[in-house]
């Protein structure tokens, strides 16, 4: 898939024509990553937005024991690192691969310049960040306030939102969800088994059905 096909997959560049489009594909730069390998380190430079083309990451914190808690995954034409776009801070997170991914780098100086034929972009940019804000309130409020049932529910809804419909295809492992609610593995699959024996979910090998969303709603705490 070329540049301008992936960029026009991105939210941030959906209100361009081709020819601006083509401008912004110009100045970015191809990079392959393998499975496992790490993208980006906390505390690296912050000088430059990734696209992923194609593939699937994981942007992750992690602790002195080596435990990880992982804020959010990313798939085909997901993008990170937009806080470098605005200011001159290391990276707060690690980056790294869960499969072998294609992304493409725009670096702040490139972006910054065709940002001032587009002011638009700016907007677009703060809106992702401030959605991104309120994710991680919601989700600090769920580690505070919900058990393991009620997170592994706000994540799943969460999931069912991004794509506009109750199936999430969205490949991840019990051990993924541990990770992105900060529980065990033997957990998470005892809660989501819970679901699926309640009619709550209907899970595939390729993907999630939401059945009642009322019902991962009032675990969540949420009114219906």
């Amino acid at each position: 898939m070329s540049a301008t096909a992936v960029l026009k997959r991105v939210p941030l560049f959906t209100d361009l024509s081709e020819a601006e489009l083509a401008r912004f594909a110009e100045v970015t730069r191809e990079r392959e990553y393998p499975k496992n390998s790490v993208i980006l380190f906390e505390d690296d430079p912050g000088d430059a937005l990734y696209i992923v083309s194609t593939g699937q990451v994981k942007v992750v914190l992690i602790g002195e024991d080596g435990r990880e808690v992982i804020l959010s995954v990313l798939d085909d034409g997901d993008f990170f690192g937009e806080m470098a776009l605005i200011d001159d801070e290391p990276r707060s997170a690690h980056v790294i691969a869960m499969r072998d991914s294609h992304l493409l780098v725009l670096r702040r100086e490139d972006f910054q310049t065709q940002l001032e034929q587009h002011p638009q972009i700016a907007l677009k940019v703060l809106r992702v960040l401030v959605q991104r804000l309120r994710r991680a309130d919601e989700k600090i409020g769920g580690l505070v306030l919900l058990d393991v049932n009620g997170r592994v529910a706000q994540l799943l809804l969460d999931l069912a939102e991004e794509v506009g419909g109750p199936k999430i295809t969205r490949r991840l492992t019990h051990h993924t969800i541990a990770q992105m609610i900060g529980s065990s593995r033997e957990t998470v699959s005892r809660a989501m088994r819970e679901l699926v024996e309640r009619g709550y979910i209907e899970v595939s090998r390729r993907e999630i059905t939401i059945r009642q969303r009322d019902a991962l709603l009032s675990l969540t705490g949420a009114k219906t």
